[in-house]
């Protein structure tokens, strides 16, 4: 008995010892982050586990209330929220709050996990360092900012924007689920900025779209130099409080995931409330505008929601252009949503736990279709 207690006491000591000379020691934060908190992937609670940084906030701009905000939700509908592990349900509706549900231990106040939605915010600060002249454009060559790949004939004829298109040609495997996924490790990763450095670019540009976290991560990396070269801010947090979320007087700092080196796991892992997320939203719908102050250049964010290569994305957006009506969308893993209605001047903000795997982009539709019933209630009474 003595032997198979010390055998089962030694065995973690063991396998941790086999990821760290395997090159997976990753693994045993991945583990400790996930599975020994009760979950089989990560949690948008997790910002507890991680280094973060803040994105300071400003004076805050008060959200103005529809006529008969809140709007109640259908029962049914709120259900089935609940039931799909929902956190909280907005809908905005010509720049007002027209309803606002949280579920569960949620509330306004509540910080969880944007989740790849980051990936649409670097993509905006992209669009303002270009247009401040901290980057030269879209189609400044990346190797340029990240001349580790001038070696690599594909990288050569990268640029910058198709890292933000997503279609770079990097390698990559974008899997959230297999302990042995690049992403995972990059997610609990050390230092993710030689991670994805030490990387390859395998197809022609702009011939081929894969979405890649990886993609983000080297736009940040890029993006990171060219702000520390001008002297305009030390790390993409200190450039996003000072860009965009001062500006658009969000209610509470921001808390962004870091790496052990201190650089922001830009791809995912930056932290706000329901309401900022949604301000997020109504900057895009608002073509980048903000109070008489062009924020992001007009034409920038037309493009992010202009198809690329592929009609379902544009730079760092989705784009659903095949329904009615059509919309555009950040989304992040564990069904975080902004959805952008412009024809409708609508912005809808689903957060939540889990989402169906059966048929999201189908959630999305109901979600639309259901903001649009509820704001013909909230206008005729």
């Amino acid at each position: 008995m003595k032997k198979l207690l010390l055998a089962l006491l030694t065995l973690p000591l063991v396998a941790a010892a086999a990821a760290q000379l395997s090159g997976h020691g990753y693994l045993i934060t991945a583990v400790a982050r996930t599975y020994l908190q009760g979950n089989v992937t990560a949690s948008i609670d997790d910002h507890t586990a991680f280094d973060t940084r803040a994105v300071a906030a400003g004076a805050a701009q008060p959200w103005p209330l529809a006529a008969r905000y809140p709007v109640p939700l259908d029962a049914a509908f709120a259900q089935d929220l609940e039931a799909n592990d929902a956190i909280a349900f907005l809908v905005a509706h010509q720049g007002e709050l027209a309803s606002e549900t949280y579920f569960g231990n949620y509330g306004p106040d509540s910080k969880t996990n944007s989740f790849s939605m980051a990936k649409t915010v670097v993509t905006l600060l992209l669009g303002m360092a270009i247009e401040q002249g901290i980057i030269d454009g879209l189609s400044q060559p990346l190797v340029e900012w990240l001349p580790e790949f001038n070696d690599q004939p594909f990288a050569q004829s990268a640029t910058i924007g198709s890292l933000s298109s997503m279609t770079s040609g990097y390698e990559w495997d974008e899997h959230y689920y297999s302990p042995l996924s690049p992403t995972v490790k990059l997610l609990y990763g050390s230092d993710v900025e030689q991670f994805v450095l030490d990387g390859e670019f395998t197809r022609e540009p702009d011939s081929y779209f894969y979405y890649s976290s990886a993609s983000t991560q080297l736009l940040a990396v890029a993006l990171t130099r060219a702000l520390r070269q001008s002297a305009k801010a030390e790390s993409l947090s200190a450039y996003l409080s000072t860009q965009l979320w001062q500006p658009l007087g969000m209610n509470a700092d921001a808390l962004w995931h870091l790496d052990n080196s201190g650089l922001e796991l830009a791809y995912c892992c930056l932290n706000s409330n329901v309401r900022n997320f949604a301000r997020i939203g109504q900057l895009m719908l608002q073509e980048g505008e903000w109070r008489g102050q062009q924020l992001v250049p007009k034409s920038f964010v037309n493009g992010m929601v202009t198809p690329g290569i592929v009609s379902y994305y544009g730079n760092s957006t989705w784009l659903r252009h095949d329904g009615s009506p059509d919309y555009y969308f950040l989304s992040g893993h564990l069904g975080q949503y902004v959805i952008v209605v412009p024809d409708h001047d609508l912005v809808i903000v689903r957060l939540g736990r889990s989402m169906p795997h059966i048929r999201p982009v189908e959630k999305l539709n109901d979600y639309v279709e259901y903001a649009l019933a509820l704001i013909d209630q909230d206008v005729g009474g």
